[in-house]
């Protein structure tokens, strides 16, 4: 049996029909950037995520970018985040001018903890000491909600609070989810989605959004993805080209309506993977934190022991796609020698790296499939 990592055949035959005509539509009417459709995605997600606005912009990349942007975070600023992550949360951070400032993650949820972005801020970390940090420079802190969980919110909110921080949410893999019944992105003051083909709302190509409550955040977003315009060829400001294509508005606005049911699919998969799983040794399946809701973009299991590799090697002669998010932290990156990190500077965020593999958890899975998937796994480790 082959079993893909992903298989968006699947996603596109069932609502081929709808994809198929949205198309169309934007094609008829010739208006291909920021396009009626755009608005109308802006719309949708403002509404769906519970915030005032929504800027819809190129990429995921481009939404942390543009919303450091808004807050005129640039050279000489600081900026608290996790090292195990997508390399576009620390890359935005970098490519405004700010330095990363990495802390370690909660090993049970893979998301930044709390307590070591408190520590740091006291400065009582080796960045004060050895990296000499400046603690007065720093703005914003950038929780990722990994693979589909959110991060501690309350914990982060209320040290963002005491010490004048601003928190940016890079919900790029995390659309639908909750934390206490509050939509992700309408926690910080504004939240960075993706809308990479691979995502659990994915367009045809590369594109993004930004939710905010803040008028002149909306605002600034909005001069930044057309150059720094509000007007034709009149600049308040150096900007970027981060328009989302109107075709990708329109395929997502097809979209959109089912993608409460997939992420529902998406979790019925991960308690079938869960059953299927638990007995079996060397495995640790994902912890989900109370109060929180996981829609599950990735279904990423521990594999202890020093076993994960081969068991990847395993799985690729059975036929089944695999992936590890992430095999190197950003703060052991070569581009990031500079900062000054050393290995073993957070050691959960390492061990994670060695131990973590993401197994197939698309929405159109079979039981069979998941049910083949979880006796690869057991042939391997039950020996």
């Amino acid at each position: 049996m082959e079993v893909p990592l992903l298989d968006l055949k699947r996603r596109y035959n069932l609502i081929k029909e709808e994809i198929d005509k949205s198309i169309e539509g934007v094609l008829n009417s010739q208006h291909f950037i920021l396009g009626e459709e755009v608005t109308k995605l802006e719309t949708a997600i403002a509404k769906y995520c519970g915030t005032k606005h929504a800027v819809a912009v190129a990429s995921g990349t481009d939404a942390l970018l543009l919303s450091l942007r808004s807050l005129d975070i640039g050279k000489g600023d600081f900026v608290i985040t996790t090292p195990f992550t997508f390399f576009a949360t620390a890359g935005a951070i970098h490519n405004v001018g700010a330095i990363p400032l990495f802390v370690d993650i909660n090993p049970d949820t893979f998301n930044i903890n709390p307590e070591r972005v408190k520590v740091l801020l006291e400065g009582k970390t080796f960045h004060t000491k050895r990296l000499e940090i400046d603690l007065s420079r720093i703005k914003v802190i950038i929780p990722v909600h990994l693979y589909g969980q959110m991060a501690d919110m309350d914990s982060l909110i209320g040290i963002a609070d005491q010490y004048d921080l601003e928190i940016i949410e890079d919900a790029c893999q995390a659309i639908g989810a909750e934390y206490k019944g509050k939509k992700v992105g309408s926690l910080g003051i504004s939240g960075c989605f993706s809308f990479f083909p691979t995502k659990n709302l994915g367009g045809y190509g590369d594109g993004g959004i930004i939710t905010t409550n803040r008028d002149e955040i909306a605002s600034e977003l909005r001069k930044l993805r057309v150059h720094g315009s509000e007007k034709d060829y009149h600049h308040l400001s150096v900007g970027y080209n981060s328009r989302l294509d109107t075709i990708q508005a329109a395929i997502l606005l097809a979209e959109l309506p089912y993608l409460d049911d997939w992420n529902k699919k998406r979790e019925k998969n991960a308690q079938i993977y869960f059953g299927l799983l638990k007995d079996i040794e060397g495995i640790e399946c994902p912890y989900i934190a109370t109060e929180r809701k996981h829609i599950f973009h990735q279904y990423t299991i521990r594999v202890n022991n020093n076993k994960r590799d081969k068991l990847v090697n395993f799985l690729t002669k059975k036929g089944v796609g695999t992936k590890i998010y992430y095999p190197l932290p950003l703060h052991l990156q070569d581009c990031f020698n500079y900062l000054g990190y050393k290995k073993e500077d957070f050691p959960h965020s390492e061990k994670a790296a060695k131990e973590v593999l993401s197994l197939p958890i698309f929405p159109e899975l079979t039981y069979e499939e998941i049910e083949y998937v979880c006796n690869s796994i057991k042939s391997l480790l039950e020996i």
